[in-house]
């Protein structure tokens, strides 16, 4: 496997404060069959490969995940959060992420023992803390530096998100299956993606508060009575959840030309290439 991720040396601390970044990888992805081609867990061939080490172009989507993170310079450090008893990472190379068996059963448990590791590294609880899901492998580093410069004098904290394009529709079951009830207002509708990025403290207060409920770590600061910012993040920063997602972020990947190694491309990373059409992040 070629490594997408480079030797890189310690980042500066800034002014603005101390960034860390959580990457939740304990999940399954039950959602996303494996594709065509994939490892689909068939009888004798072993359990089905968790969705975030599919392969996508060329490599295991979390890979590509992390090569975004790894071009963020003022990351003090990539925790990436798997279950007790995953080897996935075990002899590979890990010059830009550490990885802990903290997994829970749920996204919130997952963060919270995550959190817990990175106060073990010296994060303190007025630090940031940039939550990404592993499966959202679309995500580039300057949309992590633009929810970073956005947010780091912030109250709160936030997250990248998309405004709605769509006509959204509620539904009821009725004669032949399920029958659109009703139009909704989209004016004010975004879809919350990630990171997301908040102080350790108060992120570790709310998820602590509203428990397995928390669907994200945005919902748990708003059960804490705050509202976080909204960043425009992009329609390409989805999350990998069904099997066609698989086929879609290939197609991204490979017009990025992100197949092979980043070496490959010049430049470097986080900046534009010197080869037309040729994007590094």
């Amino acid at each position: 496997m070629t490594d997408l991720l480079p030797h890189l040396s310690p980042p500066p601390l800034s002014g603005q404060g101390r960034f860390w970044a959580l990457v939740p990888c304990a999940g399954v992805g039950a959602r996303a069959v494996a594709p065509s081609g994939m490892d689909r867990g068939a009888p004798g061939q072993g359990p089905v490969l968790p969705k975030q080490y599919q392969p996508v172009a060329g490599h295991p989507m979390v890979l590509h995940t992390l090569a975004a993170f790894a071009g963020v310079g003022r990351l003090l450090g990539t925790l990436v959060a798997v279950a007790p008893g995953d080897g996935f990472f075990d002899g590979q190379p890990q010059p830009t992420f550490f990885v802990a068996p903290c997994g829970g059963a749920t996204r919130a448990a997952t963060v919270l023992g995550g959190l817990r590791v990175l106060e073990e590294r010296g994060a303190l609880p007025e630090d940031w803390v940039l939550v990404h899901d592993a499966a959202r492998c679309l995500v580039t580093t300057a949309q992590i530096d633009a929810l970073i410069d956005a947010c780091a004098d912030d109250a709160v904290g936030g997250l990248l998100a998309h405004k709605l394009a769509d006509t959204l529709k509620t539904a009821i079951d009725g004669p032949g299956g399920v029958r659109v009830s009703s139009t909704v207002d989209r004016t004010d509708k975004w879809l919350a993606q990630t990171p997301q990025m908040f102080r350790l403290g108060p992120l570790r207060q709310a998820l602590e508060h509203l428990g397995p409920a928390a669907t994200d770590e945005a919902s748990a600061m708003e059960a804490m009575g705050l509202h976080p910012r909204l960043v425009p993040g992009g329609a390409q920063n989805f999350k990998v959840t069904y099997p066609a997602d698989f086929a879609l972020a290939e197609a991204v990947l490979a017009q990025r030309m992100h197949a092979a190694t980043l070496d490959r491309f010049g430049g470097v990373r986080g900046e534009a290439s010197a080869v037309p059409g040729k994007t590094i992040f």
